[in-house]
């Protein structure tokens, strides 16, 4: 097997602040952890167009019947699954986010040896979900040269889909391959290499930012209110109460009324507040306005 150079990568090179890690007391270690992941927002402003563009993409694709694909290794792939488990209790969706790891999903706890380095098993994941040209591929990769994700691309590329690339390597592989290219330079690990630390924390915002951006264009919220969040816990139950109160100014009583009447649907009991509507006239605003309130209540 011919070794792999990675000595040239920024997420390889050792941090000049913390070359004395192991004689700092623990207040000192946390201290400069603190102060490097301070960096890592400024990083992120530099790829703000970027990231806006690809949010546009998974947009325009969501409005085609498109999916997202997150698909990584080792830490980038644990935090695209774990981006897209968040997205059907935070905004109701079902397939829209589908989060792929190299290994399986025993990955997600103990590593699965060689997984990266197979080129061929990222197309295989990507052909067991029946991929199609509507759908977008999120090649995510701290090092940006994963050879999992080179594969997913290229092959998510002979299909037809848009392609975005999350690396934290200026210049990286995957995103000279991609349609955009977001290469965070969030700078030297505190612990040299350890790229679940700044790196992790860099794509864990950026994914936040993708999927986020993405729904609140999608028509899932109301101002800055998760009016598609799905009641399915009490916790849950009360927050939709406390959602539709903020949304229609209306007392608790009237919100649980409303709430009752069409299954805990924050969205639908709000049009019918604002509107003094039915249940089903609600839903009728809603399909004619593309799910967004703000349009459904004019």
């Amino acid at each position: 097997m011919n070794p792999v150079k990675i000595n040239h990568l920024n997420t390889e090179q050792r941090n000049p602040k913390t070359m004395l890690l192991d004689t700092l007391s623990p207040l000192e270690i946390v201290t400069i952890m603190n102060e490097e992941d301070g960096k890592i927002a400024d990083a992120i402003h530099e790829k703000l167009p970027e990231i806006a563009r690809a949010v546009e993409t998974i947009v325009s694709a969501l409005y085609q019947g498109g999916r997202v694909v997150y698909l990584g290794a080792g830490t980038s792939g644990r935090l695209g699954v774990l981006d897209a488990s968040e997205c059907p209790p935070t905004f109701s969706t079902t397939d829209e986010f589908i989060g792929l790891i190299a290994g399986g999903d025993i990955a997600l706890r103990r590593a699965v040896e060689g997984a990266e380095d197979s080129k061929e098993l990222g197309v295989e994941d990507l052909k067991k979900q029946s991929l199609k040209k509507e759908d977008v591929v999120v090649g995510l990769a701290a090092s940006g040269r994963t050879p999992y994700v080179i594969g997913a691309l290229e092959y998510a590329k002979s299909v037809g889909c848009a392609t975005i690339a999350v690396s934290c390597n200026p210049g990286s592989t995957i995103g000279q391959m991609a349609d955009i290219a977001i290469d965070i330079a969030p700078g030297p690990e505190v612990l040299t290499g350890s790229t679940r630390l700044k790196s992790g924390t860099a794509q864990k915002m950026v994914l936040n930012m993708l999927s986020t951006a993405s729904m609140v264009r999608y028509g899932k919220t109301y101002g800055n209110l998760m009016v598609d969040v799905a009641a399915t816990n009490l916790k849950l139950i009360e927050r939709t109460v406390k959602i539709v109160q903020e949304a229609t100014g209306c007392d608790d009583s009237s919100a649980r009324e409303a709430l009752g009447r069409c299954n805990h649907k924050p969205k639908v009991a709000i049009v019918m507040i604002l509107c003094e509507c039915t249940h089903e006239e609600a839903l009728e605003r809603l399909d004619k306005a593309r799910g967004f309130v703000r349009e459904a209540i004019k």
